[in-house]
């Protein structure tokens, strides 16, 4: 079978407009998939030189198949599966800024670059005082790009039309606020100078970013029989789901410059992402930790499985439409059609999701996911939210371990054991106080403050969570569920 090449494609050569940090799976699935799409709409005419920005890793498999790949959206659209395949070829070439130095420093020179993305991982918007400009390159991906952009800043003496348009996909708060802020440290630690900085704020532009969609990336167990079906090895396939958004906060308007919308494409312009974030954390993100947790005792093992459970399905509908959406600011519209396209990325039947890996960390995921729309519900109720008020219960039955060992607390679900992952101190004190009564239980969990930074344990609500509790411990999840919150 023939390896993907020019030959599929009859690749085009398009100017250099994105210089992009980092060659993984979600950064090809989702900017160069968009970027390509754009190019094909005729709305945007650049192609993508990808950088590797660690030392470790090859580039050889994009040498082979001439910086081309396939993107395989799978995943459930309109109530039905599909697959969508796109060979994508917007990446002009690969470059290691560690092995061919030279040739990475020189795309700074260049005329038609436009644009920087980024994906370091979370750790890798970071400042390092040990980090030098004389490197080559310095080691921290700010510090690399400061002395990019002030190479830029040199090649071409300061003129302010060739700043650059940097957009940082790591998933932290304010991705650009905090790359911004590393770069202008270390041209003072650098000593720069006043005009570098005054071009940086002059012509460029920080923005900060929310990105959404699951990539799962190279589908080794598939592999073959998707070749089998595209008529070609593809050893950079990528897979993802259908979904996608593209959130960009910037204090200058992008969008004439990056019109991907114009393609049809989800992409969002604006000068304030929390909104969306905030419909992001506390519906998809927080619609996980509501039901994983109650749906693993009550015998799922992966979230596809719990979709297919009438009763799991029903308490997470019911969560979302009744509990969280009415406490957000949205547009309601645009909040039901998210939530509807969250739950059709839950039934994603390619997409095999471990509720116990989801369950990592709950107690923290519980306060920053849902806390927020439990407090906001009762504020604006004045009564509590029942099912979230109830996820709370099946977080307490889940945390209830009675083996402590290396780290790890030991639960059971039907005589079988299971591993609860979480920080140290949070471990300790479920194992100290899960064999307490059901209401003594309740008041140590939801009065603890260090979990929550506030009490929680008002009367109605030790006296509600207590009272599921006690029904879970006697009749199991399933009743308790079936119970409260039967099927109508």
């Amino acid at each position: 079978m023939k390896h993907l090449d020019q030959s599929w494609t009859k690749k085009e050569q398009r100017p250099v407009k994105v210089l992009q940090f980092g060659e993984g799976n979600f950064l090809r699935a989702f900017v160069d998939y968009f970027i390509d799409i754009a190019n094909e709409k005729e709305v945007f005419d650049g192609n993508v030189v990808i950088v590797k920005p660690i030392q470790y890793g090859s580039l050889e498999q994009f040498y082979n198949q001439d910086c081309q790949y396939t993107v395989s959206l799978r995943g459930v659209q309109n109530g039905k599966a599909q697959v969508q395949n796109r060979i994508v070829s917007s990446v002009a070439t690969v470059v290691d800024c560690y092995q061919d130095y030279n040739a990475y420093a020189a795309y700074a020179k260049l005329e038609s670059l436009r644009f920087i993305v980024s994906n370091t991982t979370e750790a890798g918007i970071v400042y390092d005082d040990t980090d030098r400009f004389d490197a080559k390159p310095p080691k921290t991906y700010p510090g690399k790009l400061t002395k990019l952009l002030y190479d830029r800043f040199y090649a071409f003496n300061a003129d302010v039309t060739k700043g650059l348009i940097i957009l940082p996909v790591e998933l932290i708060d304010d991705n650009g606020i905090e790359l911004e802020h590393c770069v202008k440290m270390y041209a003072k630690q650098w000593k720069l100078g006043t005009e570098f900085v005054a071009w940086l704020d002059e012509a460029c532009v920080f923005t900060s970013t929310l990105v959404d969609r699951i990539v799962t990336g190279y589908p080794k167990n598939d592999a073959s029989s998707i070749w089998k079906e595209l008529g070609y090895r593809d050893y950079l396939l990528d897979t993802a789901e259908p979904f996608g958004l593209w959130v960009i906060e910037s204090r200058k308007d992008i969008s004439e410059e990056f019109p991907l919308h114009k393609a049809g494409l989800p992409v969002l312009f604006t000068d304030n992402q929390k909104p969306y974030k905030q419909r992001k954390v506390r519906i998809l993100n927080g619609a996980h930790t509501s039901f994983v947790l109650a749906s693993y005792l009550a015998g799922n093992d992966i979230v596809l499985e719990s979709m297919k459970d009438k009763l799991i399905f029903n308490f997470m509908k019911r969560t979302i439409f009744d509990e969280v959406i009415p406490t957000l600011t949205l547009p309601k519209e645009d909040l039901v059609q998210f939530a509807n396209a969250v739950i059709e990325r839950f039934k994603n039947p390619y997409v095999k999701h471990s509720l116990l890996s989801i369950s990592l960390n709950s107690v923290s995921k519980w306060k920053a996911r849902c806390m927020p729309s439990y407090l906001e519900y009762i504020r604006m109720k004045e009564k509590l939210p029942a099912h979230l008020t109830f996820s709370l219960a099946a977080l307490m039955a889940f945390y209830s371990g009675d083996e402590l060992s290396d780290g790890v607390l030991i639960g059971h679900r039907d005589g079988e054991e299971y591993e609860i992952h979480d920080d140290a101190n949070v471990l300790e004190f479920f194992y100290e106080n899960a064999k307490k009564s059901s209401e003594e239980y309740t008041k140590a969990v939801l009065g603890n403050v260090e979990f929550w930074d506030e009490n929680l344990a008002s009367s109605e609500a030790v006296a509600q969570v207590s009272e599921y509790l006690e029904m879970i411990r006697s009749k199991g999840m399933r009743a308790t569920l079936e119970h409260y919150f039967p099927v109508k």
